[in-house]
């Protein structure tokens, strides 16, 4: 019984290659898209070098992506009714907060910090979603969450440490803090969206959260900012042109792709390669510093989410 079972040959023909396949294939499409998100932090790095704001940054980003959220929402409404005005207005609370208001507050961070402490603190995002469980509606914490928690913070913390110390005056801690802000407004969006999710679809959720984003960008950016100001550098136009499509709607398609074929789960594990490839793009293009300390960092907040991770389970 146990002999042949440890045989795959048995299987029936083109069973056991095929779900390999597709596992296989679910992961790369994972790891990509994880790979893509976390190139956003570095090519908003390359940009700032050429004098441009960050609501001018974000708003070509969102402007040049509108077209592809348009499609999202489109594709992932079809057959579906109407939307109702809970709906509605649940769609456009998401968007201004997880999308418009949370890249907003990471922008303006990423003027002060590397990308690699950015993405390390945008990675705590799960354990603020569980501490807006306990604080909104009361659901206890776990002794496993508690240490995953603790080990992930703890991580954070020592690279933020390191960066204080080996840069002068306060900008470190200034761009630690908008970006914190920032993953406390994406939490807040996936703790509410999770009751909006099946009733609206996820494609069609984030396709119109992002459009309510996009508009919200580019009317933030009319209202602050002389039309003149959109004039810039041709290298900036290119970089979120990049931003807009490989790191922004593309990894959307990607992820959502992965999950179908290998789970949300295991998706989610596979999304630990963010930072990693972060911190690779930021040595390789950024010149930002290799450390042992970032090393070190990096690992306890990978380990921890991944307690976290077991701990939800």
């Amino acid at each position: 019984m146990t002999h042949s079972a440890s045989k795959p040959a048995l299987a029936p023909a083109g069973q056991a290659p095929t779900a390999t396949n597709t596992v296989a294939f679910g992961l790369l499409l994972a790891a990509l898209g994880a790979i893509g998100f976390s190139g956003k932090a570095i090519i908003v790095k390359l940009a700032y070098r050429w004098g441009v704001d960050a609501i001018t940054l974000l708003m070509y980003r969102m402007l040049m992506a509108l077209p592809f959220f348009v499609l999202m929402a489109w594709w992932g409404g079809r057959g579906r009714p109407a939307l109702s005005r809970t709906e509605t207005r649940a769609v456009l609370g998401l968007g201004f907060c997880g999308y418009y208001l949370a890249s907003m507050l990471d922008f303006i961070g990423l003027q002060y910090i590397t990308a690699s402490l950015e993405r390390l603190i945008l990675y705590l995002t799960p354990t603020l979603v569980l501490l807006c469980g306990w604080a909104l509606r009361a659901r206890p914490l776990g002794a496993g969450h508690l240490l995953a928690t603790a080990v992930s913070y703890g991580g954070a913390l020592l690279v933020f440490g390191m960066e204080v110390r080996d840069t002068p005056g306060a900008a470190t801690a200034w761009g630690a803090f908008w970006v914190f802000l920032s993953a406390v407004s994406y939490a807040l969006y996936l703790f509410f969206s999770g009751e909006f999710v099946a009733r609206i679809g996820s494609l069609r959720l984030v396709g119109l959260a992002s459009v309510v984003a996009s508009l919200c960008c580019i009317a933030h950016f009319l209202l602050v900012n002389p039309w003149q100001a959109a004039r810039v550098a041709e290298p900036v136009l290119w970089l979120s042109l990049l931003n807009s499509t490989l790191c922004t709607a593309l990894p959307v398609l990607l992820v959502m792709m992965g999950v179908e074929r290998i789970g949300a789960s295991l998706a989610a594990q596979v999304g630990m390669i963010g930072p990693l490839s972060t911190i690779a793009m930021g040595f390789v293009v950024l010149d930002e510093p290799l450390t042992p300390w970032l090393a070190v960092g990096t690992l306890l907040v990978v380990a921890g989410i991944y307690l976290f991770g077991r701990a939800g389970r």
